[in-house]
């Protein structure tokens, strides 16, 4: 067992901190997807659920602007340090697509790099002086740019994987969406009655994409045409296959044409794309395999094959040479 007493201040300040990430990450995996998916399932509820005319329910924006984080950036604006992003649009753009669709999200995103850029560094330069062995100044130098590095681009890369796997799981879910939605047009039903009914039915199998069906219905519910509100949802969306999807709607809404007719062929094309994305990845699947397969069990092969056979040349030509 190790002696903790014993180890130098900066070890046991180290094993402190890695035991502390290691709980931060496990509690973060257990706990994070299914917090995320009840947040998901209780805004939808809201969204769904209409208002009552003595205004007893509170609305969305309400919600939101009372978080810590939309305080803490406007505190931190009427102190004068501006978190306006030189290109605000570009970037409103990719967290939209990360499922960040708030108009103080970009600001809380520049806050959050701040931060980090200036605080990782800090505490290591903290952590490594409080050890009473500090490091040398070269080295001091190099893995402060490093955290530096770290807090100035892992946002950036930890948006770019929310959104890839936001856009994974609405694209997985659409082909049955609209599936669901041929049934429901042609029962009878109209366009926004479909995405109402539809939403509320792939709540828990797709629940980001019955965010943006319920988002879409409060806004035709709200007085907003449907071409403006298809528009707003495939713009939310950042996704080509929800972007064609709306504007087949609306040309078929202006030809005259059948709406029915339009998802049947759409939703065919969607489910031949994901048959061929899982194509592509079986595809793919010998080629990944060959990498382990080359670097863990060739080498081991070879040794079963060529052992014995080293070993009798080793005993016919040895004793040769010793006489």
């Amino acid at each position: 067992m190790f002696d903790l007493t014993n180890m130098p201040p900066f070890a046991h300040g180290l094993i402190l901190l890695l035991v502390f990430l290691l709980v931060v990450v496990v509690v973060l995996t257990v706990v994070g997807p299914a917090m995320t998916r009840a947040a998901i399932r209780r805004r939808i509820d809201e969204r769904l659920t209409p208002v009552s005319g003595s205004g007893g329910t509170a609305t969305l924006r309400s919600e939101e602007t009372g978080r810590a984080w939309v305080r803490l950036v406007n505190i931190i604006e009427r102190r004068g340090l501006s978190l306006a992003d030189t290109n605000d649009a570009k970037l409103r753009t990719r967290l939209i697509a990360a499922g960040y669709a708030h108009p103080i999200a970009p600001r809380v995103f520049t806050l959050t790099r701040l931060v980090l850029t200036l605080g990782l560094p800090l505490t290591f330069v903290l952590l490594s002086y409080g050890s009473g062995r500090p490091p040398s100044l070269i080295k001091l130098y190099f893995m402060g740019s490093a955290f530096a590095l770290l807090g100035l681009y892992g946002p950036n890369l930890w948006i770019s994987a929310r959104a890839d796997r936001r856009r994974t799981a609405i694209i997985t879910g659409f082909p049955d969406a609209l599936d669901l939605m041929l049934i429901c047009v042609e029962a009878g039903m109209g366009l926004e009655a479909a995405f109402s009914r539809v939403g509320s039915e792939i709540m828990r199998q797709h629940p980001l994409l019955a965010e943006l069906f319920g988002t879409a219905v409060l806004e035709m519910r709200a007085g907003r045409s449907r071409e403006d509100a298809l528009r707003r949802m495939a713009d939310r969306a950042q996704i080509d296959e929800v972007r064609a999807f709306t504007t087949l709607l609306i040309q078929s809404s202006k030809l005259g044409s059948s709406i029915a007719q339009t998802l049947r062929v759409y939703a065919s094309e969607m489910r031949e794309a994901r048959r061929m994305r899982a194509e592509e990845k079986a595809h793919r699947l010998p080629v990944l395999i060959s990498i382990p397969l080359v670097t863990c069990m060739l080498p081991v092969m070879i040794g079963v094959l060529m052992l014995p056979a080293a070993i009798r040349v080793i005993r016919m030509v040895i004793p040769a040479l010793v006489h």
